[in-house]
C-alpha cells in the first residue's frame, strides 16, 4: 500500500510538472530539481549549500580554471588585485601564537600613532589575540575595516635594557596599497633588477616607478623575475609589454567559441615606450602563470629579450567574471589566451579531471623536466618562428626558456624541509633581529652593507638547531650538513627583511638563485645575442 502510494505521488508531481512547464529546458530541470529537494524532502536543508555545491559540481565538469567562490572568497581573490585593502597597515607575523610586528607601511596608520617593529600587538579590541591559537584569518579581519573606522590594540613592547612595556593605541584605519614589486635595485653597474609578485591594477605604475628610480641610478640592462608570478589582470599584462616592445605591436589575442578574436597592442595611444633598446632578461620558472606568460610569450616572439628558467605553467584560459547580488561569484572561462605568434599558452588537460591537472608540476619533477634539459620534448608540428628573427619556438602548453635553468636541489634535505614545515626559520629570525635590532641598525648604514658584511654564524645555526630539537625536528648531522649553505642564505635573508625590508630578502636570495645567476651571466655575455641570432 505504502510503495503504491509513493508511486502515485510521484507520478501525480511529473504530471502537475509536465502540465506547468512542458518540456523541460536544462536550466528549468536543474531550477526544479532544487525546488523539488527544497519543498518535499524528508529533513530539513541548507538550501544555500545545496545550490553552491550544484554549480561546483556543475564547473568541475570544465576545464580546471572555471571556478566559484562565496562573498568572502572573492573579496578575497580580489582584494590583492584590486592594490589595495583597509587596515592598519603593519607587515606581520605569527611566532609562537603573538602576532609580531616586521614593519609599520611607511605614512601609514600604524607609523602615524607610534608602532614600532618589534611591538607584539597582543590585545584588539579588548580581545586577546595572543597565546590563543587564533587563526590568521580571523585576526585580519580583527584589524581590518572600513577606511576612517577606529580600531584600538594594546602592544607589548620590547626594548634592551629596559622592562617590558604594554602600551595602548588607537588607531584610524585607512587605505593600504599592496605591492606588486617586490624588489628593484642595481646589480651592478649597469644591470637593474625589478621582481613582480603578480599583475595588479598599478603594476604597470609601480613598474615605471621602478624602471625610472633604476634609469637614474645608471641601469642600461634589465633583468625582470617573473618566478613564482602566478599573473593577474590582463591589461597590466599588456600596458607592462608596452613599455618593452615597439608601440603597435600585438602582444596577445584571446578567441573562444563564444568570444570573437580580440587583439591587443603595446601602446595603443602611441606613447613612447620606456626601454626598448636596452638588454632584457627575464627569468621564469613552473610557477610562473598567466599574465607572466603573456609577458615572457610576447617578449620571445618579438625577439625583445631572452628568457631564462624553466618552462612556465601553462595557464593560458581567460576567466570572465559573473557575479551574484549577494558577493558571489562566478569565474568561467570564456577564451584561451594567444601570442603573437599563434601559440596557445594553456597546457593540455582533460575536462572534469583537476586533480591530474594538479599533478602536473610533479609529474615534470618525476619525468626529470625541471633537472635536466634533454628531459624536455617538443612537439614538431607546435613549433613555429618568432616575429623578427626567425628563431624555432614551440607551442603546447606554457612558454619554454631560450636559455634553461636545472632545479637546483642540492641542498634541499628532509631535515631541512622538516625544520621549513614548523616555521622555525622564521621564528629564529624574529627572535634573532628582536635581541639584536639596535646592533644591526648601528652597524649595517643600509641593506647593501648587511648583504655584503653580515654573516651566519655556527653559533647561530646551533640556536636554530636546538630550537628545533625543542619542537621534536629529529636532528641528522649528515642532512645538516648538506643544507648548511641553505639554511645560511635563508636565515640571513629573513633577518634582513625583519631588519630592514623585503628588498633586502631578494638581494641575499638571488645570491644564492640559480636562475638569477644565469641571467646576470647572460645578460652580461655574448651569449646573450648568440642566444637571439642562432
Amino acid at each position: 500500500m505504502k510503495k503504491a502510494f509513493i508511486i502515485l505521488l510521484t507520478t501525480v508531481m511529473a504530471t502537475v510538472v509536465s502540465a506547468q512547464f512542458g518540456k523541460f529546458t536544462p536550466g528549468q530541470k536543474l531550477r526544479a530539481a532544487e525546488q523539488f529537494v527544497a519543498n518535499y524532502y524528508v529533513d530539513t536543508v541548507n538550501e544555500d549549500k545545496l545550490v553552491e555545491d550544484a554549480i561546483r559540481g556543475m564547473l568541475n565538469e570544465l576545464d580546471p580554471h572555471s571556478t566559484y567562490s562565496t562573498a568572502e572568497e572573492t573579496r578575497e581573490l580580489n582584494e590583492p588585485l584590486q592594490g589595495k585593502f583597509s587596515g592598519i597597515g603593519i607587515t606581520f607575523n605569527m611566532n609562537q601564537d603573538t602576532l609580531y610586528v616586521i614593519q609599520t607601511v611607511a605614512g601609514g596608520p600604524s607609523e602615524r600613532v607610534g608602532i614600532l617593529a618589534g611591538d607584539r600587538i597582543i590585545e584588539v579590541n579588548d580581545t586577546v589575540i595572543a597565546g590563543v591559537k587564533m587563526k590568521n584569518s580571523r585576526i585580519m579581519k580583527m584589524l581590518r575595516g572600513k577606511k576612517g573606522t577606529e580600531v584600538d590594540v594594546k602592544v607589548l613592547r620590547r626594548q634592551a635594557g629596559q622592562p617590558d612595556d604594554t602600551v595602548a593605541f588607537t588607531i584610524t584605519r585607512d587605505d593600504i596599497p599592496i605591492h606588486s614589486v617586490d624588489a628593484a635595485y642595481m646589480v651592478d653597474k649597469t644591470t637593474g633588477y625589478i621582481r613582480i609578485n603578480k599583475y595588479a591594477l598599478d603594476t604597470p605604475n609601480e613598474f615605471k616607478e621602478a624602471f625610472k628610480k633604476l634609469e637614474k641610478a645608471g641601469m642600461k640592462n634589465l633583468i625582470i623575475d617573473l618566478t613564482d608570478n602566478g599573473g593577474g589582470y590582463l591589461n597590466a599584462a599588456v600596458e607592462l609589454v608596452g613599455e618593452l616592445i615597439e608601440k603597435g605591436k600585438m602582444v596577445v589575442y584571446t578567441e573562444g567559441k563564444n568570444s570573437p578574436r580580440y587583439e591587443n597592442f603595446s601602446n595603443p595611444s602611441g606613447r613612447k615606450p620606456l626601454f626598448t633598446d636596452g638588454r632584457l632578461v627575464l627569468m621564469v620558472n613552473q610557477y610562473s602563470a598567466s599574465a607572466s606568460e603573456i609577458t615572457a610569450g610576447a617578449i620571445q616572439d618579438w625577439d625583445r629579450g631572452v628568457i631564462v628558467g624553466r618552462r612556465t605553467y601553462g595557464k593560458g584560459l581567460v576567466q570572465r567574471p559573473f557575479p551574484f547580488p549577494d558577493g558571489s561569484m562566478i569565474r568561467l572561462t570564456i577564451a584561451h589566451y594567444y601570442t603573437p605568434t599563434g601559440r596557445d599558452i594553456q597546457r593540455p588537460y582533460e575536462k572534469g579531471d583537476k586533480k591530474k591537472y594538479a599533478q602536473d608540476i610533479l609529474d615534470r619533477l618525476n619525468s626529470g623536466e625541471l633537472m635536466h634539459e634533454d628531459s624536455v620534448h617538443y612537439i614538431d608540428s607546435l613549433k613555429v618562428h618568432t616575429l623578427v628573427k626567425g628563431r624555432e619556438i614551440y607551442g603546447g602548453g606554457g612558454i619554454s626558456p631560450d636559455k634553461f635553468v636545472a632545479l637546483d636541489t642540492t641542498h634541499n634535505t628532509k631535515y631541512y624541509r622538516n625544520v621549513m614545515a614548523k616555521g622555525l626559520l622564521n621564528r629564529y629570525a624574529i627572535s634573532y633581529v628582536d635581541a639584536h635590532r639596535k646592533e644591526l641598525t648601528k652597524r649595517y648604514k643600509n641593506d647593501d652593507a648587511f648583504v655584503a658584511d653580515f654573516e651566519v654564524t655556527d653559533e647561530m645555526l646551533a640556536e636554530l638547531v636546538e630550537m628545533a630539537d625543542k619542537e621534536k625536528v629529529e636532528f641528522d648531522q649528515e642532512q645538516f650538513d648538506t643544507a648548511r649553505p641553505l639554511f645560511a642564505m635563508i636565515v640571513k635573508a629573513l633577518i634582513g627583511r625583519d631588519a630592514f625590508d623585503d628588498q633586502t630578502y631578494f638581494k641575499v636570495y638571488n645570491t644564492y638563485d640559480p636562475i638569477f645567476k644565469e641571467a646576470l651571466r647572460v645578460i652580461n655575455s655574448d651569449e646573450y645575442d648568440q642566444l637571439l641570432n642562432p
